[in-house]
Formats: C-alpha cells, structure tokens, sequence
C-alpha cells in the first residue's frame, strides 16, 4: 500500500488576542483610537492620496504608535505572547532571542477597498488583529508559496481538502488575530460591504 507524507507545511495561526492577554485589549477603544488617528495623521491622508491606497494607512506616517497610545502599547504586549506561542509551535530555535515588533500600523478600507497581493520582505512573522469586520469585508486570501514553481500543474478540485487548495480564505472576527509566516503572499479581497474594514497589522523580526 502506497504511504502519502505531508511535507513542508505551511501554518497559520488563529486566536482570539485576549485569550493571552493579562490586561485584556479593548476592542472599542481600539476602533476610536484608530478613526480618531486616521482623521488626524494629515502625512498618512496624503501618502494614501499620493500612492493611490483606498481608505487609510498609518504605514508610511506613524511608526511609533505603541509608544504614542497607550491602547497601542498594550496590544503589543499581548502580541507578544500570541508571537512566541507561534515560534514554538514552528518549532524555531530562537537560540535565546526574542522577535521583536519592528513596525505596527493601522489599515481602513472603505467600500471597494482592496489591498494587492504582497509579503512582508525583512520580518520573520507578520499578522493582523481585527478591529471591524462587517459582514462582506473580506476574508484574508492567503497564496500556495509554490505556486511560481508549478509550471504545468493541473488545477485542484473544489471538493479536495483544504490542505491542497492553492489559495485559502481566513475569515476572521472581531478581536481574533492572525499570524503567518513573512514569507507568505496574501491579499486583502475587495470591501463589498458600505462600511469600513478596520484592522492592525504588524511585523515581527530579530531585534
């Protein structure tokens, strides 16, 4: 009887963030602080005019928001924990190192709002919480990384499990958060709902 391995799997982590917070993340604050910020951040509002990017991103404006709010602050505290739990899980040997945050920004998509496909080059893990998922946002559309290598591959059936799909949607609640390896392309589908799409994402690396 012929025996069929799983090899080099990919892994995404999901969780509710404040399953490991000590002092728990308050998820309406969290939105305030992240309207409030976008409709101050005049060098945010013109880099997203500038670069074509629908909505809003604190990206390319605000690089300390932990140190500025302390809503902030507290949820990278909290990453930390879900970050370190998912290394261990990946079996990493940090060799007594910590992944550090290294960036943290907010991201509004309005209607129609989509975000191309991309990876976070020079992190090691990068993920999302989310602040406001109405119903038809958008799941997280995450991409087989070999798929540049398929060449002739035939296509997947729709009925074979999801570990052999070449693309997966993650559909995530409010306060859940997701991490995935720096490495994995992903994309943020259109926003077919009237209100906005809310999250933070993040980057982790060596510090």
């Amino acid at each position: 009887m012929a025996e069929i391995t799983s090899l080099f799997v990919t892994r995404l982590y999901r969780a509710a963030l404040n399953e490991l917070a000590k002092k728990k993340v308050d998820y309406a604050e969290l939105h305030a602080s992240c309207e409030a910020i976008a409709e101050e951040d005049e060098a945010g509002q013109e880099w997203c005019e500038a670069n074509g990017y629908p909505g809003y991103t604190s990206y390319a404006s605000l690089a300390d928001l932990p140190w500025r709010f302390p809503i902030f602050g507290a949820l990278e505290k909290v990453l930390d924990k879900h970050v370190a739990a998912f290394c261990d899980d990946l079996g990493f040997d940090l060799q007594g190192r910590k992944l550090k945050c290294n960036s943290l920004w907010i991201n509004i998509l309005p209607e129609g709002g989509t975000h191309s496909s991309h990876i976070h080059p020079h992190s090691v893990i990068s993920g999302t919480t989310y602040v406001a998922m109405p119903d038809g946002a958008g799941a997280l559309k995450l991409e087989d990384p070999r798929l540049p290598m398929m060449m002739t591959a035939p296509l997947v059936r729709k009925n074979a499990g999801e570990d052999r799909q070449r693309f997966h949607y993650a559909t995530p609640k409010v306060g859940d958060v997701l991490l995935w390896e720096s490495w994995l392309r992903h994309e943020v589908p259109m926003n077919m709902s009237e209100e906005e799409r809310i999250s933070v994402s993040f980057n982790y690396g060596w510090a």
